[in-house]
């Protein structure tokens, strides 16, 4: 069976839709691109201050790339130059959050990161580099 034969054969429809492979890949990337929202507002929900947690970054990436693969297939210009480039910011930040974490030291007691140059941790208040024992 080659490869077009394969793909009309994953053809079906469903609420109105005519579903494919290719359908189904530009709404799995959908799903993915929507769901940096709900992960980047629990985190901030959780800390009480914005946070964009690298989830982020990485469902960003993972989603424009797989809406850019659905936007060639379809040949349509416009979706294929509204995620030509998001990727560079996004492996860009990562690559940044990447060495912010590498320059930092985590507290033994609370797991919060500090600079390495820090005596304390500015959370706990126990000194870094040394195992505090829990309450």
């Amino acid at each position: 069976m080659d490869s077009t034969a394969y793909l009309s054969a994953f053809t079906a429809v469903f609420l109105g839709i005519d579903w494919n492979f290719w359908k189904f890949v530009g709404w799995i990337g959908n799903a993915i691109f929507f769901s940096r929202f709900l992960v980047q507002w629990w985190a901030t929900e959780r800390k009480r201050q914005v946070v964009i947690p690298n989830a982020f970054w990485y469902l960003s990436l993972a989603g424009s790339l797989i809406l850019l693969a659905y936007s060639l297939h379809k040949r349509d210009s416009v979706f294929i130059f509204a995620y030509l480039f998001t990727w560079i910011p996004y492996i860009r930040n990562l690559m940044i959050s990447h060495r912010m974490k590498m320059s930092q030291l985590s507290c033994t007691h609370c797991q919060t990161p500090s600079p390495k140059s820090a005596k304390f941790c500015q959370e706990c208040g126990v000194a870094m580099g040394t195992v505090a024992v829990p309450d």
